[in-house]
Formats: C-alpha cells, structure tokens, sequence
C-alpha cells in the first residue's frame, strides 16, 4: 500500500536516536503518514551492531520505542510528547547492517495523561524482524528536557532524499 508522507517530525543536534550531530547515533528521520502512523528511517552502522552483520537488541528496543513515543506528536501537532513507562519488545528476525530500515508506529489507546503504541522494525521484504509496544505519559517537551526546543537543537530540516510517499505491506507478517 502506498501512503502518502504528510510532515517530516524535527532532528535534534545530539540526541543518539535523531542527532544529525551524534557520531555515534542512529540519524534517524521521521515521516508522518496520511493514515495516521509514523515511519522512522535509518540506516544502522558497524558500530551498531550486536552480532557481526546485525543490528544490536538494544538499539532495535531503543528506534522503536522512540517511533512509538514520537507518534503522538501526529495528533498534538508536537506540543505533547511520549515520556516512557512501560516498554516490552519482541525478536522475531536479525536486523541487518548497512542498508535503510523502516519503522513504523501507532498509537493504539489515547487517554486524558497516557498513551500506548506499537510498532514494527521492517525488513526489505516487508517481514517484520522485530515488534515493540509500550505505554508513555504525555508531557510537553520543556517539562521533559533542558534545551531551547525552538533553537538550534531542534530543528525542521529538509533533505534530498525525504520520500513524499512511501509503499508499505499491506499486512505485515
């Protein structure tokens, strides 16, 4: 299925998950999609790895549960985000290095203080190697963190490769 990207969510300078500026980090990006869901892209490294060619267990916990917690930003146009309570993931398939990973999240409840998500670490052949779900609080960001979230450490940033579209499985195996 072919789904439209309606926004692309901001890159912080350092954080290790969106960081353009974190040598170490993931150089995530996130799209937001006309359905409702949100699409994480990156492409893990060498120094991600766990196993020799896969992505390491805790770096595949830690992209999901930062799409899942990034996905209610969709319905609060980025005023409230997801500050993790309850995190739980599921390994079905190794993650490979050195190619484009997508990741997709949704909120599946919404209530008055918390949320809850899934989401999906995609293969290539729209397998999924790995499944994530938790449960988040809802804050506004300058309750969460000590940076001047309208400056220079948060930033819209527009790049060549942004996809305006993005073809996903229809069911996700």
């Amino acid at each position: 299925m072919r789904l439209q990207v309606t926004r692309k969510q901001p890159n912080a300078r350092m954080c290790f998950v969106c960081g353009l500026e974190n040598v170490f980090g993931l150089h995530s990006r996130f799209y937001e999609l006309e359905n409702g869901e949100l699409l994480a892209l990156f492409t893990p490294r060498q120094e991600h790895q766990g196993y020799p060619g896969r992505l390491h267990g805790g770096l595949a916990a830690t992209i999901l549960d930062e799409t899942i917690g990034r996905a209610v930003m969709i319905r609060y146009a980025g005023d409230i985000w997801g500050v993790t309570i309850d995190f739980s993931a599921r390994y079905r398939q190794p993650a490979p290095l050195d190619e484009e990973t997508r990741v997709i999240a949704r909120i599946e409840s919404d209530g008055k203080r918390f949320f809850e998500g899934s989401g999906e670490i995609l293969l290539a052949d729209g397998s999924v190697a790995i499944e994530g779900k938790g449960k988040y609080l809802k804050m506004p960001i300058d309750k969460i963190a000590d940076f001047d979230h309208q400056g220079g450490e948060w930033q819209h940033l527009t790049e060549a490769g942004d996809p305006t579209s993005v073809v996903l499985p229809d069911k996700r195996k």
